[in-house]
């Protein structure tokens, strides 16, 4: 999808920042199209026509036995890395963009085996750059993109971004799995928070406890889920629901073992 108006080049014209900022916004996007956006192009039709998991990080993880997932295509979201106590997932790609979770992670993020993707401007400083760190460029008016090469755009959740890689990579069908799309918060959508007590809206008690987090915008996600629908559907591709449980009624839903069975492993 072309780029709209208002983000031209990968810099918010529209924006409230000031001049200064607008500069920087310049630099960082001509820096990640010299240095980072090439690397990027490698991952085009990678997967053409096969099937995919993302592991979304919602408390319905814990209900399920995620072992048989080591033989399929997946992508990891954020700090799943805190479920390989219990799982070897063979996690095939990890996806982060939250600024916040980017700091907290990063030394998971540096030493992780698999391909890592992380916004540019939340890891900018703050991630080594190593072969498996790949930076995208997620300022961009709301839309679902289908070239991760250019500027995308979050969407509200890291989920989105993750369906916009998958496409971008050619899979066929996209089966979501502890998307329970359901938060107990207080406050208003990415409001910043420090976490108190067990965390109670993601699959492990630690995963923010004691440490800050932005409050989820569940309906902004949703509006971004409905958009990432529309481009698969046009496309002849799907994107299918195995959550057990949860509130998300965008996408067509499977029971989780029947997915198992309906998705090709890896080749």
């Amino acid at each position: 999808m072309a780029r709209p108006a208002g983000a031209l080049f990968g810099i918010n014209l529209l924006g409230k920042e000031g001049f200064g900022e607008k500069v920087k916004e310049a630099k960082n996007y001509f820096k990640w199209l010299r240095k980072y956006a090439p690397k990027l192009k490698q991952f085009k039709n990678k997967h053409e026509g096969e099937d995919c998991f993302i592991i979304c990080n919602g408390p319905s993880l814990k209900n399920m036995d995620l072992s048989p997932l080591a033989d399929y295509h997946t992508f990891g979201l954020n700090k799943i890395y805190l479920i390989f106590e219990k799982f070897d997932l063979n996690l095939s790609y990890l996806v982060s963009t939250n600024a916040l979770v980017v700091e907290q992670a990063k030394e998971e993020f540096e030493k992780m085996y698999c391909p890592v993707f992380l916004s540019m401007k939340g890891a900018e400083e703050i991630v080594e750059d190593k072969d498996h760190i790949h930076r995208l460029h997620t300022l961009n008016t709301w839309s679902f993109y289908e070239d991760i090469a250019q500027p995308i755009c979050m969407g509200n959740t890291v989920t989105f971004v993750a369906m916009q890689i998958a496409y971008y990579m050619g899979f066929k069908r996209v089966f979501l799995i502890g998307c329970d799309h359901y938060f107990k918060q207080k406050g208003n959508s990415h409001e910043t928070q420090v976490y108190e007590g067990d965390d109670e809206n993601h699959f492990h008690p630690d995963y923010f406890k004691g440490q800050q987090w932005q409050l989820a915008d569940v309906y902004g996600s949703e509006v971004s889920y409905h958009l990432a629908n529309y481009h698969y559907i046009k496309d002849g591709r799907q994107i299918l629901n195995a959550t057990v449980g949860g509130h998300l009624e965008v996408f067509p839903t499977v029971d989780f073992e029947e997915a198992l069975k309906m998705a090709g492993k890896k080749r």
